[in-house]
């Protein structure tokens, strides 16, 4: 499949995976996530993707600075519920970097459960933003949001997306409304990664379990 150029020049999020090194999938635990990674996961780019892209590596960075953060290591508490809106799918690009599952995720090996990524993501949580990530080592939180107006699409937009989303676009207008579509996700992604304006994030002062 061939992408945009510009996913190329998105910053990557690394982290260390321990459960790599325990089983023999990499000498050194330390993996590597791009933009292209979640576009596989979700299958298309778009704000939503981008947004919980960039979400996931300021609280990162938050909580642990220089540090690598630990895969596996990490909560995520959604805001909405499962089925509201876009959650599930910030929800799943959140779980590809953080390996923070639901009910559904691995639940570690022997006794101990060493590993385990089961229920670490949560909905429904009492924060006031999009999502917040929590360290379990150390129970220090972070709540992240996003301001989506804050780079707002291209104003011819307006005219194309109604017609685009019901069908009636013809081949020319299709093409002009996914190349400023992608225009806008790379303004987010390039122009705004670090910008806070477009990502906040503040402290989560939550009691460790």
């Amino acid at each position: 499949m061939s992408f945009p150029d510009f996913f190329n020049d998105v910053p990557v999020i690394s982290l260390r995976e321990p459960l790599a090194v325990f089983l023999g999938a990499s000498t050194n635990g330390e993996i590597t996530y791009n933009y292209v990674d979640a576009v596989k996961l979700a299958g298309h780019s778009c704000p939503t993707v981008a947004a919980a892209y960039l979400m996931v590596r300021e609280g990162l960075r938050y909580l642990y600075g220089d540090d690598l953060p630990e895969r596996g290591g990490i909560e995520v508490h959604m805001r909405d519920g499962r089925e509201t809106g876009t959650t599930g799918v910030t929800a799943a690009v959140a779980t590809l970097l953080t390996g923070a599952a639901s009910e559904t995720g691995f639940a570690g090996i022997g006794e101990k459960q060493r590993f385990g990524r089961r229920n670490l993501l949560q909905f429904d949580a009492d924060i006031d933003g999009v999502l917040a990530l929590r360290r379990r080592d150390t129970g220090r939180g972070v709540v992240l949001d996003f301001n989506s107006a804050h780079v707002p699409p291209d104003p011819e937009m307006r005219t194309l997306f109604p017609d685009a989303v019901a069908g009636r676009a013809d081949e020319s207008e299709q093409k002009r409304f996914a190349m400023l579509w992608q225009d806008r996700v790379a303004r987010i992604l390039l122009n705004h990664a670090d910008d806070p304006e477009l990502v906040s994030a503040r402290a989560w002062d939550v009691p460790s379990d």
